[in-house]
């Protein structure tokens, strides 16, 4: 390590702050990777062409409200690719 000029001061090294995060906020983000899984893992504009604009800002479970679970995704995308 190279020492610090005189009348230098060597910037501190910060750390980072541990944060702790709700067991529930672990388990539903668990459960969306999961569906995303299962959906395929599609891309932002695949799941905009099957759900609208606001596809990609709503759940999995919204998204199964919608009309397409995440089972049947890609069903859903060869009928909106296909021009049906």
């Amino acid at each position: 390590m190279k020492k610090a000029k005189k009348g230098r001061t060597v910037p501190k090294a910060r750390k980072m702050k541990a944060t702790k995060v709700a067991p529930s906020v672990v388990k539903a983000r668990a459960e969306g990777l999961r569906l995303f899984k299962v959906a395929g893992r599609p891309t932002r504009e695949q799941v905009i062409l099957v759900y609208g604009e606001r596809g990609p800002v709503m759940t999995w479970a919204e998204r199964a409200k919608a009309g397409v679970p995440a089972k049947k995704f890609q069903t859903a995308l060869a009928g909106k690719k296909s021009g049906r």
